[in-house]
């Protein structure tokens, strides 16, 4: 990447699925209130993004940006793993 910032949304999460080449599954977690019960609650978005040199495993901790389309269901590229598996 390069060393400009860049507008472009960008997403942490962990990666949930690796077994794709060039591709890893990264579910990212959001918390919402209940409109009536007012309890906090966990929802997540499955992406699938790009990871051009295979690094990602199942487990680690990732930051995502979005890119232009790359397959049909690709359009977000993995920036860097920001913590490793235990």
């Amino acid at each position: 990447m390069s060393e400009r910032t860049s507008h472009k949304p960008t997403r942490e999460g962990i990666v949930i699925s690796d077994r794709m080449d060039k591709t890893v599954v990264v579910r990212v977690e959001r918390t919402t209130r209940h409109p009536l019960y007012r309890k906090v609650l966990r929802r997540g978005t499955k992406f699938k993004a790009h990871d051009e040199r295979n690094e990602c495993r199942v487990g680690d901790r990732v930051r995502i940006m979005e890119c232009r389309p790359l397959s049909r269901e690709k359009a977000w590229r993995v920036i860097e793993i920001v913590r490793r598996a235990r």
